[in-house]
């Protein structure tokens, strides 16, 4: 993937780290954009970012917040240069880098390569050996 300027990023999370991406994201004049789910409708993060879209409603909140093909639909949509996952499973998740990096959208993270071979241990292991 070519790399080109950020200039907007979504947070695939939710809560107090999405609040400080975005702060981080506010300090380097980058525009911001929140995904929640219709349980967060009334939660702090979400006033947080330049833009705010609700998931579909019917995905609850473990489907909003952990739906590829949704999340990168939304970034596309948005024009979205960059995804955040902040923690946990998206974070660690290589299918999720890779489909940042199918649709040319920037992953903030290790890539989709080094997370495959992190999420696995005896991999993992492995790299360790071989870089001493």
């Amino acid at each position: 993937m070519t790399e080109h300027p950020i200039k907007k990023v979504l947070v695939a999370n939710r809560g107090e780290i999405a609040i400080r991406v975005f702060r981080a994201c506010a300090d380097l004049d980058l525009r911001t954009v929140a995904m929640y789910s219709k349980e967060d409708t009334y939660s702090l993060f979400r006033t947080k970012a330049d833009e705010s879209y609700q998931m579909n409603e019917k995905l609850g909140p473990l489907g909003s917040y952990l739906n590829i093909p949704a999340i990168i639909d939304l970034a596309k949509r948005r024009h979205v240069d960059a995804i955040h996952p902040g923690y946990g499973f998206l974070s660690e998740n290589g299918d999720f880098a890779r489909a940042c990096e199918e649709a040319g959208i920037q992953f903030i993270g290790p890539s989709s390569k080094i997370l495959d071979m992190m999420g696995d241990k005896l991999s993992a292991k492995q790299m360790a050996v071989e870089c001493g």
